[in-house]
């Protein structure tokens, strides 16, 4: 009598599953179910914003719902990164993430309302665009070494400016500042427009700039350029060394993209955005557009890889802002 209850107990738990796992498939198959939520961390008409427009239509021919671009500006990111770290880990919710507001902003902001390493899971990486560090014709210097000597030579003396504190422009300075060992005083602007319009006007000596909005008045002798800031030298700028190249092995400092969403989002959507993504940015359209932006096509080998990137660099900023004594506005 025990064994028949048994076996009816067993034959009833296969028909549920028989049942079930059906079910379980059908709805990992049917994502998305409805738009996904393109959560961007600025305003319109930036490069986050303008990144997101190219390849947002591109997904949504390829996984048939829209992607509707909403944009979060503020702290720093911060109000992005909270929306679709609090939102359900469905995968409807996607953000585009800047690298310094993941990496930098836990060292500025120590009070946030998440973790970014618990409550996100990365994707993939999407692109990357290097800095350019110019100053201006006044200034007394023709190549990288001999700025470094003369701001060592008059420490404290000359200025910089940037995007605002904490700002991709700010961090990449202070990087600067803390692998050449030397004192350039910070002067904050209300984005890069007005940093690199004050550099032009001589109010300011420096800038690290973007290469695509600062390459055009190097080309037109308005501003002097003495190298970049990625590990190779860029494609639109192959005269410029590297600042690496230029007796710093190793300094790298880019601003790269990015797709995460909540944590726990089920694998299989996560494997289908990353598929998804890196397709997308391999389309010729979307080099070219990526390209006119200043941005080159840089993907994760998976979302492991991007995981560890945010983590070590977690750990580097934490070292430069704290050693800096930078604190958000």
């Amino acid at each position: 009598m025990k064994k028949t209850t048994l076996n009816s107990t067993l034959v009833s738990f296969m028909v549920f599953l028989a049942a079930v796992v059906p079910r379980l498939e059908a709805a990992e198959t049917k994502y998305p179910s409805r738009p996904i939520r393109f959560v961007v961390p600025f305003p319109p008409g930036g490069t986050n914003d303008t990144l997101a427009r190219i390849i947002g239509p591109k997904l949504t021919d390829s996984m048939g719902q829209t992607w509707v671009v909403d944009n979060r500006g503020g702290g720093g990111g911060n109000l992005a990164i909270e929306v679709v770290a609090t939102a359900q880990p469905d995968g409807h919710s996607v953000l585009l993430g800047l690298n310094t507001a993941l990496t930098a902003n836990p060292a500025l902001y120590p009070n946030l309302p998440f973790n970014i390493m618990a409550d996100l899971q990365p994707i993939t990486k999407l692109a990357s665009a290097q800095f350019i560090l110019v100053a201006h014709p006044s200034i007394q210097a023709s190549n990288l070494n001999e700025f470094i000597a003369l701001v060592k030579s008059m420490p404290g003396k000359l200025n910089y400016a940037s995007a605002g504190v904490g700002s991709p422009l700010h961090l990449a300075a202070e990087m600067f500042k803390f692998r050449t060992n030397t004192d350039i005083v910070h002067v904050p602007y209300r984005g890069g427009g007005p940093a690199a319009t004050a550099v032009l006007a001589g109010e300011v000596q420096a800038l690290f700039g973007s290469v695509a909005a600062t390459l055009p008045h190097v080309k037109a002798g308005r501003l002097k350029a003495f190298a970049v800031t990625g590990l190779k030298r860029s494609a639109v700028a192959p005269n410029l060394p590297t600042i690496a190249q230029s007796g710093f092995p190793g300094f790298e400092v880019t601003s790269w993209y990015s797709l995460l969403v909540r944590a726990k989002t089920p694998r299989p959507i996560v494997k289908r955005l990353y598929d998804e993504a890196v397709h997308a940015v391999m389309l010729n359209d979307v080099q070219e557009a990526f390209g006119r932006q200043g941005l080159g096509i840089e993907t994760s080998a998976n979302p492991e890889q991007l995981a560890s990137q945010i983590k070590s660099e977690t750990g580097i900023w934490a070292k430069v802002i704290s050693g800096a004594g930078i604190k958000a506005d």
